[in-house]
């Protein structure tokens, strides 16, 4: 465990309960959607994070990850240095299944670990997130939501379209980019993680992707699910 983070400069309390996206941009968003008077939690090196009080009354912490796994492990290694305990990762995905739309929502029961970042951590090649989170992230996203595996992989534009046929074949139904390296680190360091998705691109027969209304619109659906699970 760290001594100190050197990567987030906190300027607000920290929630013992953290959602994890990617995008800064989506930080900003449910920030503005999810809490009353958030305050910027960090803005170092454009990891953007804010803290408010959730509609539950509690307090909620919202810190962007980054793209990748070796940003999003030093973010959330630091988080839980400074006492994070729950996190919820709350990102896009791109569907390996033909039975996803843009905009559905993923709940993942596993991640196969195909990045560089949660191996190098001694991770398995299958890893699972919090069970009691990842229950409670599939009652707060209801029947329209897909609970299945996902696979975490470094590369966004992978020139080799066999992998992704190798992935969907062992059960995977979609793929993206910090799951595996989130539940590794919250595994080693005793937090509790898990990991809902929204589809932003389709993968079966080229590249489709998802408009930006409609993405704004996932983002703020992510939000009040995985906030539903953690109150």
């Amino acid at each position: 465990m760290i001594s100190q983070p050197l990567h987030l400069h906190p300027t607000a309390e920290l929630a013992e309960r953290v959602l994890l996206p990617g995008d800064p941009g989506r930080a900003l968003l449910l920030a503005q959607r999810l809490c009353e008077e958030p305050r910027m939690f960090n803005h170092n090196r454009g990891l953007w994070g804010y803290t408010g009080r959730a509609a539950d009354g509690g307090p909620l912490t919202i810190q962007a990850t980054g793209m990748g796994g070796p940003s999003a492990a030093i973010v959330v290694e630091e988080l839980i240095a400074l006492g994070a305990q729950r996190l919820i990762r709350v990102g896009t995905c791109g569907a390996l299944s033909t039975g996803l739309a843009l905009g559905d929502l993923v709940v993942a029961t596993e991640a196969i670990a195909a990045d560089g970042a949660s191996r190098a951590l001694g991770g398995d090649e299958l890893l699972s997130p919090d069970a009691e989170l990842t229950s409670a992230l599939q009652r707060a996203a209801g029947p329209g939501a897909t609970a299945g595996r996902v696979v975490s992989s470094d590369l966004f534009y992978d020139p080799n379209q066999r992998r992704a046929l190798g992935w969907r074949a062992s059960g995977a139904v979609a793929i993206e980019m910090e799951a595996a390296t989130i539940l590794r680190v919250a595994e080693l360091r005793g937090a509790r993680a898990a990991c809902l998705l929204a589809v932003s691109d389709l993968l079966s027969d080229g590249r489709v992707r998802i408009g930006e209304d409609q993405l704004a619109e996932a983002g703020e659906a992510l939000g009040r699910v995985a906030l539903a699970a953690l109150s």
